[in-house]
C-alpha cells in the first residue's frame, strides 16, 4: 500500500471519528475501522452470516527489557499503539510526549497498556529503548517499547494502517505518520488520532472512556 493510500484512509477515518462525538452519550459507540468480510455458519439447522472484522495479528517483539512478548499480553486489554524511533528529530517527541499524557490519566488501570513499536531497526537495541522509557518517565510494564526485524515491525505497521519506510531523505532517516492507533480487547482498531495534534489528542483520552464502558 502507498503512503497516499493511509493518507487517504486515516483521512476518512478521522473524519467518522469526530464524526461519532457529535451524537448524545447514550448513543455513542466507536467505530470499528478497517475491512471486513462475511461468513456463514449453520445455528440449529439455519444459516448466520457473520461479520469477521479486521483484526491485529499474533505478533512477537523484544521489549526494553529484552524480554519477548506477544499479542498475548495484551488480551483483555485496551491498548494504543504507535511507530516511531528514539532518534526522530520531527514528530516523535511531540507524539510520544501526548502519548504519556494518556498513560499518566490511566496510571493504575491495568485494563488500559500502551504498545510502541521502534521502526529504527539498526539502533534501537532494547537497551536504547530501556533508557528512553526511563527519560520518558515510563516506569511500569504498562507501556512496551519494542524492537524487531524490519520485515516484522513494518509488516506489523500494515496492519495498524500506519505508514512506515526507511528514507534516507527523511529526517532521520525514516518516514512515518504519527498516528496513536486505539486497538479494543478483540484486537479490532477503533480509532487513529495525531499524536501530534492536542485536539485529536483530547478526542483519543474521550473514546478511550467510552471504549472502555462498552468493554
Amino acid at each position: 500500500m502507498i503512503k497516499s493510500s493511509f493518507h487517504n484512509y486515516l483521512g476518512a477515518l478521522l473524519f467518522a471519528v469526530t464524526l461519532h462525538s457529535c451524537t448524545g452519550d447514550s448513543q455513542k459507540k466507536l467505530p470499528i475501522i478497517g475491512e471486513r468480510a462475511t461468513e456463514e455458519r449453520i445455528v440449529d439447522g439455519q444459516t448466520v452470516v457473520d461479520t469477521v472484522y479486521h483484526q491485529i495479528p499474533p505478533f512477537t517483539f523484544l521489549n526494553q527489557d529484552s524480554v519477548l512478548i506477544s499479542d498475548k499480553d495484551f488480551d483483555n486489554k485496551v491498548y494504543i499503539a504507535n511507530f516511531f524511533f528514539t532518534h526522530c528529530p520531527s514528530i516523535c517527541p511531540t507524539m510520544q510526549r501526548n502519548m504519556l499524557k494518556v498513560y499518566e490519566k490511566y496510571r493504575g488501570n491495568h485494563d488500559v497498556a500502551f504498545l510502541s513499536h521502534s521502526i529504527d531497526f539498526k539502533y534501537d537495541s532494547p537497551s536504547v529503548l530501556k533508557s528512553y522509557a526511563k527519560k520518558l518517565g515510563v516506569d511500569d510494564e504498562r507501556w512496551q517499547f519494542v524492537t524487531g526485524t524490519k520485515k516484522d515491525i513494518y509488516g506489523i505497521a500494515e496492519k495498524y494502517l500506519v505508514y512506515t519506510k526507511e528514507d534516507s531523505a527523511a529526517p532521520g532517516g525514516y518516514d512515518h505518520q504519527g498516528y496513536l492507533v486505539l486497538i479494543d480487547q478483540n484486537k479490532r482498531i477503533r480509532g487513529a488520532y495525531d499524536g501530534t495534534n492536542d485536539e485529536q489528542v483530547a478526542q483519543l483520552m474521550e473514546d478511550l472512556g467510552i471504549l472502555l464502558k462498552e468493554q
